[in-house]
């Protein structure tokens, strides 16, 4: 069955955040469902659809921004009594909008996630985990990383209260009262958690979790251990996953998997069987979305997907058919139906654009008087600056409430723009003066009008660090710009893992001195992106960290007066003792430094690196053949007469010249790093090689991995 569905815009309300729109259960089967949803502004919006139009039923004054919004009620009644956290406080609303509860938590923190089953309460600031029974506390718990959201298995299906957070280190925590049962291991940091079927499955233990590289999954949560089910991954390299629901949307008895995500994607996976999700459909919005639900709104009977967007437009995509067939009564109906609609839309609009100039007229007064106070407008800015493993780059999305007029970015480290093929934002450069003012970047992105989600590429040098500035400019009057800042640390291109190969040739780093842990690990935070702020709780840590260009490793052991890292790329631990060192003497402490180098560890960096460099050199040479050959190809009017490796290069020209302007400066990247290797090499045992770099980089353009080897192992 082929699934046909139409975008109906309903309302729009302020921006809204992640998990902050629900449908209340309907009054009887295929009757239309009311919305609540709450907003930046700390309005909560509950609504209805008659013929098409928005009718409100309650609506709340502004307030602190709501942060989540969930149903509650008793156990295995319906679920439709309105909770929202706003700060640290959690509210409580009947379905027709009465506050019945006001419960101040006294967290330190502002909530950022919740959950409610019955009479429990499960709240999440950045790194603390609360459970309440009738407001009372319960239980607490103190996360290793990031809580980004928390879940509860239904009590009536596994009889016991299992609360599980999801981590931002690449972890699900799953606990039994104030202790951690067991961790979960997921591919990528996970960001949204949802109940498989809406109730956990069969068992009530199955729990879907989506990722912020955009990978979903399915994992059993027994008392024991985990069970991994089915995962996605992210093929088509689609944005992050912000929401999940479950909901019968063919009408076949079994329910899809509905995912909305940053990049605007909203998908539906159709279940052939328990353990086979597939794509059936995807439909794809301008901006993030926040919130996704499968109900009945628009009309009765016809079921529909509602999407929340991150400027806060509550858009459906409905079964309801837009072209009626019918006799020429019913044709006229709604034609007279639509009349009305666009007349009353018109005097709307000619209401809005006099109120518009009377306010632009009064703002021209208040601005010229002799008492002007300047006032700017503000704006919200969802941003998210996150390493791709990939491609080893960063991808920067930037998203504005209103149409971006154009972004500067300006970088006091070199790093490189890279394509992305989503963006139509025209690009600028201007030069830039590297040597007194450490400015390296200036690029200015002029977006087409009604763009309001700008995503940038960009690849850093390992051992370059600094901070990337966006200067963001919207289309409001007065002009106004708001500046983002993010850190490029020393190992930018390192992500967090949760093993290592100990077989690996490891070179190890070891520090002592009179520093405490919270110190030392202010230094780790600094050098290595995916470390949380937090120092540790007990007495020691280990981290370990994979570089997404290279594949090769770091493990950084410390505690209070000793740190120990180990990676079996030289490189790493040069740039560590370098930072680490400068570090400390800020802070006027000694360190005694010691290491230990293993020569085989060059050798293992070196043939990790070779071939991607000798994919990057083919991959030159062959653009560097294409106009040539393409010439030939003009005179000669055939190519039959090449040799067939020419021949292929002419038929996958496009895609070879397209790979090699997503990829700039690869090449010149892959010599810098074997460059680095040379000379770090070199230096922990006290020479200065630097005269030998330009022999080095000869044999590089011959590609000779024994030769190479060779070479290092001479000098």
């Amino acid at each position: 069955m082929e699934l046909s569905l139409a975008r109906v815009d309903y309302l729009q309300v302020g921006v809204t955040t992640q998990k902050t729109m629900r449908l209340l259960p309907a009054s009887g089967r295929k009757a239309t469902q009311k919305v609540v949803v709450g907003d930046q502004d700390g309005v909560i919006t509950c609504f209805g659809i008659k013929k098409g139009e928005a009718v409100p039923v309650f609506k709340t004054l502004p307030g602190q921004r709501i942060s989540r919004l969930e149903l509650g009620g008793a156990l295995n009644t319906p679920q439709e009594k309105i909770f929202v956290a706003t700060g640290s406080e959690v509210r409580g609303f009947t379905k027709r909008g009465k506050q019945f509860l006001s419960f101040e938590t006294n967290l330190t923190e502002n909530i950022k996630a919740m959950h409610i089953s019955g009479a429990d309460l499960f709240l999440c600031a950045s790194y603390i985990y609360n459970h309440y029974c009738d407001c009372k506390d319960q239980h607490y718990y103190l996360s290793g990383d990031k809580i980004n959201d928390v879940l509860c298995l239904p009590v009536d299906k596994v009889n016991c209260i299992t609360p599980v957070l999801a981590c931002q280190d690449r972890v699900l925590r799953v606990l039994q009262g104030s202790d951690l049962l067991y961790e979960v291991e997921v591919p990528g940091p996970p960001t949204v958690l949802g109940l498989n079927n809406g109730n956990g499955g069969d068992s009530g233990e199955e729990i879907v979790y989506g990722t912020s590289d955009g990978k979903l999954g399915l994992i059993q949560i027994t008392a024991s251990k985990p069970t991994p089910k089915w995962e996605i991954g992210n093929e088509k390299k689609r944005g992050g996953v912000l929401c999940i629901d479950s909901f019968d949307i063919l009408g076949d008895g079994v329910k899809e998997l509905l995912v909305g995500r940053d990049d605007g994607a909203l998908e539906i996976y159709h279940f052939e069987s328990a353990d086979d999700p597939a794509l059936r459909y995807d439909h794809a919005f301008s901006e993030s979305i926040a919130s996704i639900q499968g109900g009945c709104v628009g009309k009765d009977g016809y079921d529909e997907i509602l999407a929340s967007t991150y400027s806060g437009w509550l858009t459906g995509l409905t079964t309801e058919p837009v072209h009626r067939e019918g006799g020429s009564g019913e044709e006229l109906k709604l034609s007279q139906e639509m009349q009305s609609k666009i007349s009353s839309l018109r005097n709307e609009l000619e209401h809005l654009q006099i109120k518009v100039l009377q306010e632009r007229e009064k703002y021209q007064q208040s601005s010229q008087s002799s008492t002007a106070v300047s006032s700017v407008p503000a704006f919200s800015v969802n941003d998210k600056f996150t390493l791709n493993k990939d491609d080893a780059s960063y991808s920067l999305i930037l998203e504005v409430q209103t149409a971006i007029d154009n972004v500067l970015v300006q970088s006091d480290v070199p790093i490189d723009l890279l394509d992305v093929d989503k963006n139509s934002a025209v690009v600028s450069f201007s030069s830039c003066d590297s040597e007194p003012n450490s400015n390296f970047l200036l690029a200015t992105y002029r977006c087409q009008a009604n763009t309001t989600r700008l995503e940038l590429k960009v690849r850093s040098i390992e051992g370059q660090y600094g901070t990337l500035q966006a200067y963001v400019t919207p289309r409001i009057q007065p002009k106004t710009c708001q500046v983002q800042q993010y850190q490029i640390k020393p190992l930018s291109l390192h992500q967090r893992t949760h093993s290592v190969d100990h077989d690996r040739p490891m070179n190890t780093l070891t520090l002592k001195g009179q520093f405490s842990f919270a110190e030392i690990h202010s230094w780790v935070v600094f050098c290595l992106p995916e470390v949380p702020e937090k120092t540790p709780s007990g007495e020691s840590i280990t981290f370990y960290f994979q570089n997404t260009f290279l594949d090769t490793q770091l493990e950084s052991t410390y505690r209070k007066g000793e740190g120990c890292f180990k990676s079996d790329n030289i490189s790493t631990i040069s740039i560590l003792k370098d930072v680490l060192s400068k570090e400390a003497t800020k802070r006027k402490i000694n360190l005694n430094i010691s290491y230990d180098v293993n020569e085989e560890s060059v050798r293992h960096t070196l043939k990790l690196i070779h071939p991607k460099l000798e994919y990057q050199q083919l991959l030159a040479k062959k653009v560097h053949l294409i106009d040539a050959l393409r010439e030939l190809q003009v005179h000669e009017g055939s190519v039959d007469f090449l040799l067939p490796k020419y021949r292929s290069i002419l038929e996958e020209a496009d895609q070879l010249l397209e790979e090699y302007k997503r990829q700039p400066a690869h090449l010149e990247r892959l010599y810098g790093m074997i460059t680095d290797l040379f000379i770090d090499k070199f230096k922990f045992k006290g020479t200065n090689v630097k005269t030998k770099v330009p022999l080095l980089l000869e044999i590089l353009d011959g590609c000779d991995l024994e030769g190479l080897i060779a070479f290092f192992e001479a000098a």
